[in-house]
C-alpha cells in the first residue's frame, strides 16, 4: 500500500510503498477512506510530542471500511464503515481502566503517534477502541468528528452547565463545539489571534454571541472558557473573563508554559483543567449528540500528494475548519 512517512521528526512525510498491516486478534483491518489533519500532527511533527514510533504512518482521525478481523473481534462486520480515534489502546487493568478511565492509562498507545495511523491507503485499529461512523455524516465530514469533535465534547461535558461559554481559538474543534452548545441554548463566546478576521466572521457566522480577539476581555463575564489554542499566555487571559467559580479548560494535549500570575485572578474558586485524551464512552454519546445536532464540519480537501501542503496549510491558519485528507 501507499502510505505518507515520518522518518525523522522536523521533517516532511515521504510517500512510500510498504507492508498492508497484519491484524492480530483484537484488530481490524481498515481500507482508510479519509483522515483529518489534527494540531496535534503538527507537534509530532515539530518534534513538541517527542516519543513517536518511527518511522510512523500518522494520522488519528480516520474513517473507513472493515475488509478483514482477527478473530476476537466481537460486535463489527466486514464491509462496516467505522472511526479510529486517537487513543488507540490502553491495558485494560490498570485501576484508570476499571474505572472507565481508560484515558489516563499509564500503557496507552495512540493513533498516528506510536501506532501507525490512517495517513495510509488501509491501516489497523483494536475493535475496542473504534466508532460507527452514523450514516448520515459521509467519511470526509465525519473525519474531524475524531479527534476535533471528541476532545472538545469531552472538555464541554466538564462546563456544561455554563450558560455563557467562552472559546479561545476557533479552528476545528472550535466549529464542532459551537453547534453543540448553540443547540443545548448557550451563548457563546469566540477568541481569535489579533488581526485573524477570518476566524472572528467565520465564528460569527457559526452563530456566535460575541466574537473577538484573544487579547480582548469579553462584554460579560464567563461561566466558563475552553482553551484548543496550545499557547500557555491564553490561561491567564481566561481566568480574567471567567466570572467567580469559573472554570477553563485546556483541551489540547501540548501547550506553551502558562506564565506565572497573581493568585487574585485564581482566587474565588475559579479551577483550571486539562483534558486528556478521550474515552469510550465520550465516543458513543458524542456520535448520539452529533447526530441529533446534525452537525456540519467545513472541510478543506487535500489529496495525499498535498499531505504535506496541508500541514503548512494548517500551521500557518491557511484555512477555516477542517483539513482532511481523501484516501
Amino acid at each position: 500500500m501507499l502510505a505518507a512517512l515520518l522518518e525523522r521528526q522536523k521533517s516532511r512525510l515521504k510517500i512510500k510503498d510498504i507492508p498492508v498491516p497484519k491484524t492480530g486478534p483484537n484488530d481490524v483491518l481498515i481500507k482508510v477512506e479519509a483522515c483529518g489533519l489534527c494540531r496535534t500532527d503538527l507537534h509530532i511533527l515539530d518534534g513538541e510530542l517527542n516519543e513517536p514510533k518511527l518511522p510512523l504512518v500518522m494520522g488519528h482521525q480516520i474513517v473507513g471500511i472493515i475488509t478483514g478481523k482477527g478473530k476476537n473481534v466481537e460486535g463489527f462486520r466486514i464491509g462496516e464503515r467505522v472511526g479510529v480515534p486517537w487513543l488507540g489502546y490502553s491495558c485494560g487493568s490498570c485501576r484508570f481502566c476499571r474505572t472507565k478511565r481508560e484515558n489516563l492509562c499509564d500503557e496507552a498507545g495512540y493513533t498516528g503517534y506510536n501506532i501507525d495511523g490512517g495517513f495510509a491507503e488501509y491501516t489497523k485499529a483494536d475493535y475496542r477502541f473504534i466508532f460507527r461512523i452514523p450514516n448520515k455524516f459521509d467519511s470526509v465530514s465525519a473525519a474531524p468528528l475524531l479527534c476535533a469533535g471528541l476532545i472538545g465534547f469531552r472538555s464541554y461535558n466538564m462546563v456544561r452547565d455554563a450558560e455563557r461559554l467562552g472559546i479561545y481559538g476557533f479552528g476545528s474543534a472550535a466549529h464542532i463545539l459551537i453547534q453543540i452548545a448553540l443547540y443545548e441554548k448557550k451563548r457563546v463566546f469566540t477568541f481569535s489571534r489579533r488581526g485573524d478576521r477570518d476566524s472572528v466572521k467565520f465564528a460569527r457566522r457559526l452563530g456566535a454571541y460575541w466574537a473577538g480577539y484573544s487579547d480582548e476581555k469579553p462584554p460579560e463575564k464567563l461561566d466558563a472558557a475552553i482553551i484548543f489554542a496550545p499557547a500557555g499566555e491564553l490561561v491567564i487571559s481566561a481566568l480574567k473573563a471567567v466570572d467567580k467559580g469559573g472554570s477553563v479548560i485546556c483541551g489540547g494535549i501540548h501547550m506553551s508554559d502558562i506564565p506565572s500570575f497573581p493568585y487574585k485572578i485564581l482566587w474565588e474558586e475559579r479551577m483550571v483543567k486539562s483534558v486528556a485524551n478521550l474515552t469510550k464512552n465520550d465516543g458513543v454519546e458524542f456520535f448520539k449528540v452529533a447526530s441529533k445536532v446534525n452537525i456540519k464540519t467545513e472541510i478543506n480537501l487535500y489529496n495525499p500528494e498535498e499531505l504535506n501542503q496541508a500541514l503548512d496549510d494548517l500551521r500557518n491558519g491557511r484555512f477555516n475548519g477542517s483539513a482532511v485528507l481523501k484516501i
